[in-house]
């Protein structure tokens, strides 16, 4: 696919006069951040109305991200969040068809795969609304995280599948979806080339749980853990057992699913707990950490980009570009083993760029363009 080279093509009256309507639904951090590099060049070509579901709604996993990531402020922010995956999903339908009845979009545009993702693209399929998906085609082959469910389930009724990666796409092919999937490359990569050199680790500063602010260590490792099969007693006590025997002490911001538990399981005299950060800083403190522990999917691509070796906490694939040369390996949640793993030393070939060359906002709007019939 081609990139849009005539850059006075949004500057001409009649194509600002024929402008199509996009609604993007987002809810969730690594949603955030891929709309930070999307919504740009989407507004060049499209006029856009931003739906926050309100799926992720502490500041710092939402407002602050809209701030610092200069991110227009949401035309609707609906409040939803909590309950069953359930109750959550029905919720987000029924106030999204508003939106979208009442906008008339041409247009819905999701990404990933959270409640708020099929939420949105079940309510548009409904009313015939045309849906574009970025992201797609990602498979863990795992139907007990319901991510995939949400992954499947989108990717099947919409209208047009953006791949961030060849894995991906050829997952759609598999699927008989290859007639209306385009790889474009991943939007995190977009967002990370542009905003990685913001934050200086000199200038950081982090919160305890207590509310102290303390400096970064000189040397440390990051851990992220949030998804909900790492929230119980013995499978978090186990991640923080290992990062707790490590030689430089571990800086954890402690997502809020998590809070109550960290703070039930005691002293850990290595960790850091800290509050959760902005996108800014945890790319600061990925590119400056010795090496990444998380089970989030977003940081495995992340701490791939930064060259940092990473320890997943799952027992799934989410990115197998980054299963290479021991760059990312799975592990249980198991002391002993997330400490083998650690151990294994990363190979980086230069030349290996599964996720694209940084411009795959680009190729989404192009995409856009063609399929509506407004490339001239």
């Amino acid at each position: 696919m081609g990139i849009i080279k005539d850059n006075n093509l949004n500057n001409d009256t009649a194509f600002q006069n024929k402008k199509k309507k996009v609604v993007t639904v987002v809810g969730a951090r690594p949603q955030f951040i891929k709309e930070a590099a999307v919504s740009p060049e989407l507004r060049k070509y499209f006029n856009e109305v931003l739906v926050h579901t309100g799926q992720h709604f502490d500041y710092n996993m939402s407002e602050q991200f809209f701030e610092e990531l200069s991110i227009p402020k949401p035309d609707y922010n609906l409040g939803i969040s909590g309950g069953s995956h359930a109750q959550m999903t029905g919720k987000m339908m029924m106030a999204i068809e508003e939106v979208l009845e009442k906008e008339k979009p041409d247009w819905l545009l999701v990404f990933g795969d959270t409640n708020s993702t099929l939420a949105a693209a079940l309510a548009a399929a409904k009313l015939k609304i045309p849906i574009c998906h970025v992201e797609a085609g990602g498979r863990t082959h795992c139907m007990t995280n319901p991510e995939e469910i949400n992954r499947i389930c989108t990717d099947h009724i919409s209208t047009l599948l953006l791949a961030s990666a060849q894995d991906g796409f050829d997952e759609l092919k598999k699927e008989g979806l290859e007639n209306k999937s385009f790889l474009v490359g991943n939007t995190m990569y977009d967002a990370f080339v542009k905003y990685s050199n913001v934050r200086s680790i000199s200038q950081l500063k982090l919160e305890l749980l207590s509310g102290e602010k303390v400096d970064v260590p000189e040397k440390y490792y990051y851990l992220t853990c949030h998804r909900e099969e790492n929230t119980s007693e013995k499978n978090l006590s186990e991640i923080l057992k290992a990062m707790n025997s490590l030689n430089y002490p571990t800086v954890y911001p402690v997502h809020p699913r998590n809070r109550e538990m960290v703070l039930k399981l005691g002293d850990f005299s290595n960790i850091l707990f800290v509050k959760p950060v902005g996108y800014l800083e945890s790319i600061c403190l990925v590119k400056n950490a010795e090496k990444i522990v998380t089970d989030s999917g977003g940081l495995q691509t992340e701490a791939f980009f930064a060259g940092k070796k990473c320890v997943t906490v799952l027992d799934f694939v989410c990115w197998p570009e980054t299963m290479v040369d021991y760059r990312n390996e799975l592990s249980n949640p198991v002391e002993k083993e997330i400490l083998e793993k650690l151990s294994h030393e990363q190979i980086i070939d230069e030349n290996y760029k599964p996720f694209g060359d940084g411009k795959a906002a680009e190729k989404i709007v192009q995409a856009l363009l063609e399929k509506s019939g407004q490339v001239m």
